[in-house]
């Protein structure tokens, strides 16, 4: 019985160590998105009404 616990404890530690060498995902690698000022976001923002603006225009015109 004795034979039969010390084989498991090393299986055990072996599956440790085994274990152990696993690298997890480290967060800081995945990449980041760029962080856009509030300034930026308004001029982004404008851009998109105008070209909605252009866009609903063209269609209009286009009907007539």
């Amino acid at each position: 019985m004795n034979k039969k616990q010390q084989m498991i404890k090393k299986l055990a530690k072996r599956a440790k160590a085994r274990q152990n060498k696993v690298v997890p995902d480290n967060p800081s690698s995945k990449p980041k998105e760029r962080y856009i000022s509030k300034a930026e976001r308004a001029k982004l923002a404008l851009e998109q009404e105008s070209q909605a603006e252009t866009v609903v225009e063209s269609e209009t015109s286009s009907a007539e």
